[in-house]
């Protein structure tokens, strides 16, 4: 084995510690700068950027867009050539790579780093945010702080987070929605008893609140699973343990989206003083949801 192959070994193992999870086939690597994206004419990608203090080559392909939940089959998911430079073709394909890739026009993408149309119409785009960050507005530790860099891959719609804030118990802010693609539910079918999911099609919504007793600025209140069958959530803004409440001035919430398909982003206000009349209002959303895990509260 020559020393370059060897070299090209050691710098795809390096790389695969810090390869994406089987259930986020979006994410390229972690604490990127210096992003570039390009896509060639047969719909391959090639993402350069640097991390951990090197410039790094990552080819992508392979998948677009989301399927349905099902049980018979696995979500789409990309395939990934960490190698470093030398790719499936064995060669330095990014000195050679001819990016075919127009300027962006889609949809606009929170958290939004580049993107750009290929020449069959569908759209690449890369976001990035920091997902690992811990619930209850604690202070991160490095691993959780970290901004993941995340791929996507669609052409046509994108999938839609729908969000309705009301009140529980009162006097506490309470969100509540459904996430759906194409019109049909997005949702796992197992799950750890803490939320995390375990099957590829399981997305979790996570919401932050601003200017809270937590602090200010934004901070993580929770992340929390969309119910499965129905797509939909709900979740009040609770005292949890020792933590006050985390209701704030705004609140935001970000979703993976399903398959290869873009996160999907929802900003809004607090609900404001408890209004009786509005919150029969809102209830009846909240119950037509669909979901015995939303009750009237």
């Amino acid at each position: 084995m020559s020393r370059g192959v060897v070299a090209a070994v050691l710098a795809a193992l390096a790389a695969a510690a810090f390869a994406a999870p089987a259930t986020a086939s979006e994410i390229v690597d972690r604490n990127a700068t210096n992003v570039r994206l390009q896509v060639n004419a047969k719909g391959e990608a090639l993402v350069t950027y640097t991390a951990r203090g090197q410039v790094r080559r990552v080819l992508v392909w392979g998948a677009i867009n989301a399927i349905h939940p099902t049980q018979a089959r696995p979500q789409v998911k990309f395939k990934m050539d960490y190698s470093g430079g030398w790719g499936k073709y064995r060669q330095h394909y990014w000195k050679t790579f001819k990016n075919a890739c127009r300027a962006y026009d889609g949809p606009k993408l929170q958290w939004f780093v580049m993107g750009c149309k290929a020449p069959d119409g569908s759209y690449w785009a890369i976001q990035s945010w920091q997902r690992m960050l811990p619930n209850y507005g604690l202070d991160p530790k490095p691993a959780e702080a970290v901004w993941e860099l995340r791929l996507s891959h669609w052409k046509g719609p994108i999938a839609q987070l729908e969000v309705g804030m009301t009140w529980a118990y009162r006097q506490y802010d309470r969100l509540y929605g459904k996430f759906t693609y194409l019109g049909k539910p997005v949702h796992g079918f197992r799950s750890t008893s803490t939320g995390v999911p375990l099957d590829t099609f399981g997305r979790n919504l996570y919401v932050d609140t601003l200017n809270s007793r937590y602090g200010s600025g934004w901070k993580r209140e929770n992340s929390f699973l969309t119910h499965k069958g129905s797509g939909a959530f709900c979740y009040g803004f609770f005292p949890h343990g020792n933590r006050p409440t985390g209701m704030g001035e705004r609140y935001r919430a970000t979703i993976i989206g399903p398959g290869v398909t873009p996160d999907i982003y929802w900003e809004g206000e607090p609900p404001g003083a408890f209004d009786a009349a509005e919150h029969a209002l809102r209830l009846q959303q909240v119950l037509a949801l669909g979901s015995p895990l939303c009750g009237a509260n």
